[in-house]
């Protein structure tokens, strides 16, 4: 059954994700021979001075290689994640530009003006990869929006929505207002200690701009909401037949 298949699914691999990395963070523990220095490294990421210790540089050029193609892989998967919910948005008129993002291309079936902005941004994001700086403080902002996103739901469910909620086949009951809780708090804190410099004395280089980032979008949204949309935006746009009763009918 899918409906509780899939949160089944989701929890194994979360779970199979924190054992793993809770393995590697063990090995790697153990390689690091001494924190200080390997945070002093020239590397842009320490973590390729343990590398090198332990593995010599034909085990790191291999290891560093494999971990290039993965993330190459992982960018193809976000890609079409990240087109596809720009075409979604694109559909109810929700973003500036909406009428080309939406737009499907007659011979490939897909939102192929979506994937090109996707890509176009992902490129101009790819610049702050050369600055250390840069790249931890996008690094700092995208984790921001994902837990926010992840438990903005999870908030609504045990305010607002709690009286509106209807569990499905999968929930988990009695505890379900605890660990939304804990969810809630843990998000709120590491929002807070994602917007720390990295150092006790930050200076332009070692400075955290992930708040700059996240507030321009803040005012950005507010106030394309504020100007604009709110004068003609009524939600999402159907696209499902209503009078179809199994919903398999496109409207």
């Amino acid at each position: 059954m899918p409906a509780r298949a899939a949160p089944i699914a989701i929890l194994v691999s979360v779970l199979g994700t924190e054992i793993l990395g809770w393995l590697m963070y063990i090995a790697i523990s153990f390689a690091t021979a001494s924190v200080p220095e390997t945070l002093q490294s020239s590397l842009a990421l320490p973590i390729g001075d343990v590398f090198l210790n332990v593995l010599g540089r034909k085990g790191t050029f291999v290891l560093w290689w494999s971990m290039t193609v993965l993330q190459y892989l992982c960018g193809c998967s976000q890609v079409i994640d990240a087109s596809r919910v720009v075409f979604a948005f694109s559909r109810d008129n929700a973003l500036p530009g909406s009428r080309w993002w939406k737009r499907i291309n007659h011979r490939t079936r897909t939102p192929v003006n979506a994937v090109r902005f996707v890509i176009l941004l992902s490129m101009i994001c790819g610049v702050l990869s050369f600055s250390t700086a840069g790249f931890g403080s996008l690094a700092s902002a995208s984790v921001i929006g994902l837990d926010v996103s992840y438990v903005t739901p999870i908030f609504l469910r045990m305010t607002s929505g709690h009286d509106k909620f209807k569990p499905g086949p999968f929930h988990l009951g009695r505890w379900s207002r605890w660990i939304g809780a804990m969810g809630v708090i843990w998000v709120a804190f590491m929002v807070v200690m994602l917007l720390f410099p990295w150092s006790q004395t930050p200076d332009a280089e070692s400075m955290n701009y992930g708040v700059v980032i996240i507030l321009s979008i803040f005012i950005f949204a507010s106030s394309s909401w504020i100007f604009s949309a709110r004068h003609w935006f009524t939600g999402p746009i159907p696209n499902i037949d209503a009078s179809t009763e199994d919903g398999s009918k496109l409207g």
